[in-house]
């Protein structure tokens, strides 16, 4: 098993690029390399700027790469399309401009990834880890998504060589199985990879083992991230909004939480994954404090374990 962990600014609490409260992307940088990690996410779009030269050094300067770029938005809405084929395009130019590392034996694409993502919907979000509460798409609606992620997914593959890959996340459209199923059989691999998050999964009610040797097939990107189970047993008895559970500590260091590392990394072993995890923990930014010992916690953890 060839695998490297890098890490994302969601732990610095970066989700939303309208918050107030974030730090710098230069103190997300020096963190990631003082914790110990080679590598991280560039994060939503329009928190780093999109300025190639300029990232590309602060990279160099810390010895850092850029494993991935982010879509986060409303994938759902056709008149959204030019805006997401706009922001594909924007990320894709910088992300394969910046330090990249090697590409591994058995690794199936290179990096830089393009994680997709859908978000901007409060009748999910108020939802988030309720499937038997959650709406699901009228057919319509859900082609309407598949055209949208297509359009993004070919954008990034025909224009600059980047692998787009679905990633599931609570408050989306794309979160619980039968979604995933869903989208899996109406998005060709061919197209677009998966990028199973073992917290999302876990919160979404789904076994993240079983998730991972489900999608074996299409898994060509990983995050990590892990639960506070008593956190989580108080955030699903409110109306709460899934970030608003993340500034409560539903996500913990890796290693404090619910999860079975071990069995992940067993299961990864088996199925023969190679290439990047990512270590994520979502939090609220005003409590940046903590970010530097958490994710230095949970790599430390992570190699204790075989990663």
């Amino acid at each position: 098993m060839s695998i490297t962990i890098t890490t994302a600014p969601c732990c610095w609490g970066v989700d939303d690029v309208r918050n107030p409260n974030l730090p710098a992307w230069e103190r997300v940088f020096d963190e990631a390399a003082a914790a110990g990690y080679g590598g991280l996410e560039l994060g939503p779009y329009g928190y780093v700027p999109l300025d190639s030269a300029l990232v590309a050094k602060a990279l160099s300067d810390r010895g850092l790469f850029i494993v991935a770029g982010t879509i986060f938005d409303d994938l759902v809405s056709p008149a959204n399309r030019d805006n997401l084929v706009r922001q594909t395009r924007e990320i894709c130019a910088v992300t394969t401009q910046l330090p990249q590392p090697e590409q591994s034996p058995g690794q199936r694409f290179a990096t830089p990834y393009l994680t997709v993502m859908d978000w901007g919907h409060d009748e999910r979000d108020f939802a988030a880890g309720h499937s038997d509460r959650a709406p699901r798409l009228s057919d319509e609606a859900w082609a309407g998504m598949v055209d949208n992620i297509m359009a993004i997914a070919t954008c990034a593959r025909d224009e600059f060589g980047v692998r787009a890959v679905i990633h599931p996340h609570p408050g989306g459209y794309i979160e619980f199985a039968d979604e995933i199923d869903r989208i899996a059989r109406d998005v060709p691999k061919e197209v677009a990879g998966f990028c199973i998050d073992t917290g999302h999964t876990w919160y979404a009610g789904m076994d993240p083992v079983d998730t991972l040797v489900r999608y074996a097939d299409r898994l060509d990107y990983v995050h990590f991230k892990d639960i506070d189970k008593a956190v989580f047993d108080r955030v699903m008895a409110k109306k709460i909004r899934f970030f608003e559970a993340c500034a409560e500590g539903v996500m913990s260091p890796i290693g404090r939480g619910v999860i079975d590392y071990p069995a992940i990394r067993r299961t990864l072993t088996a199925i023969g994954y190679h290439g990047f995890i990512t270590v994520e923990q979502e939090r609220d930014p005003r409590s940046v404090a903590g970010s530097l010992s958490d994710v230095k916690e949970s790599r430390d953890y992570l190699r204790s374990v075989g990663f």
